[in-house]
């Protein structure tokens, strides 16, 4: 069984585990059709995955293997421990991952089309598919670049692919977990409630709790907000622009970034 295999069953195995548990245990009520709003994701997602493999082929974990080859990046040049070594860079790549997602949001650009992503007036599993083919593109360029320079060994840069899909998942989806397990696990990782503040309409909010898998940047660099101005299952979710479930169609999502051009994003 290859990679790109096991990354599938284990991001299947985790969304329809979310979204069995979404029906039984729901954290926040809907506002927008859910079928409506899974065909559309999973139409981004099937976009998005022919678009990077066609660009990029086998993608961070081909570009891992490919600079090994050739030795590249810096712990490809270094004869560390090879345990120590997979951590670092299950780490290093989180928080490279931290930091790209504060930059997406503070440079107008590139905001343009990460609002796609905030866009969505509800919270679930679904919605951690909702992005643009051009941020999905640009991010993995980013990633391969942090590749390049770190030349981190290939197990660990699949491991990081397959755990970062899981909790992409995991912490946009709406399940109400209880308060003391989620305030327990959100030490150490990206809880639901956690993440669903950073979806709220509230610019401060959204400005906070930018973390994906590891909770700790937040905490570290000062951008964890541990509650909302409102209870959990009465956060507004989305952004103050598209608030209606007509705006936010297939083709819309597309063109959001030009038509969301000529609004500012205040910061």
């Amino acid at each position: 069984m290859d990679g790109n295999t096991i990354r599938l069953l284990i991001f299947i195995s985790v969304f329809v585990l979310m979204l069995i548990l979404e029906i039984f245990f729901p954290r926040h009520s809907t506002v927008d059709s859910k079928p409506r709003r899974l065909g559309i994701h999973l139409g981004l997602s099937g976009l998005n995955t022919l678009l990077l493999k066609f660009v990029f082929g086998a993608a961070a974990v081909g570009a891992a293997k490919n600079f090994e080859i050739k030795g590249w990046g810096l712990l490809n040049m270094l004869d560390w421990n090879n345990v120590l070594e997979f951590f670092l860079v299950i780490i290093i790549l989180d928080l490279s991952i931290y930091l790209q997602h504060i930059i997406v949001h503070k440079v107008p650009l590139f905001w343009r089309f990460h609002v796609v992503h905030h866009s969505d007036l509800d919270l679930d599993a679904s919605s951690g598919l909702r992005f643009h083919p051009v941020e999905i593109l640009a991010s993995m360029l980013y990633k391969v670049g942090i590749i390049f320079l770190l030349g981190p060994a290939p197990i660990a840069v699949l491991l990081f692919e397959a755990v970062l899909n899981g909790m992409a998942i995991f912490s946009h989806s709406n399940v109400a977990l209880p308060v003391k397990v989620d305030h327990f696990f959100r030490n150490l990782i990206v809880t639901p409630d956690m993440h669903r503040i950073h979806h709220s309409v509230e610019v401060d909010e959204t400005n906070s709790n930018y973390g994906f898998n590891l909770s700790i940047w937040d905490r570290f660099f000062g951008t964890y907000k541990k509650e909302a101005l409102k209870e959990q299952p009465k956060i507004v979710i989305g952004i103050d622009v598209f608030r209606s479930p007509n705006e936010l169609t297939f083709y819309n999502l597309l063109m959001m970034p030009k038509n969301y051009g000529k609004l500012t994003y205040v910061t």
